[in-house]
């Protein structure tokens, strides 16, 4: 569930919201907390497919020239 409201100011950068669900969401995995794996190889496990897409595509939107008309994906 996103945790990003929009009228949180966007100082952190254009992507900080996706970013901040994704850490949420690996930290809150049964990966993390029963295995005590690191989010990192949680990550590369596959949890929190959803946001990691949602968040690359998000960073591939910022260098798309397009963008600039259609505005930037995710949230």
């Amino acid at each position: 569930m996103p945790r990003y409201y929009e009228d949180k100011p966007e100082e952190e950068g254009a992507c900080a919201g996706v970013r901040e669900d994704l850490g949420l969401c690996l930290l809150q995995s049964d990966c993390v907390l029963k295995e005590g794996k690191s989010p990192r190889q949680c990550l590369k496990e596959g949890n929190c497919k959803a946001l990691k897409v949602s968040f690359f595509e998000c960073k591939r939107s910022m260098l798309d020239a397009r963008s600039r008309f259609r505005g930037r994906k995710g949230y």
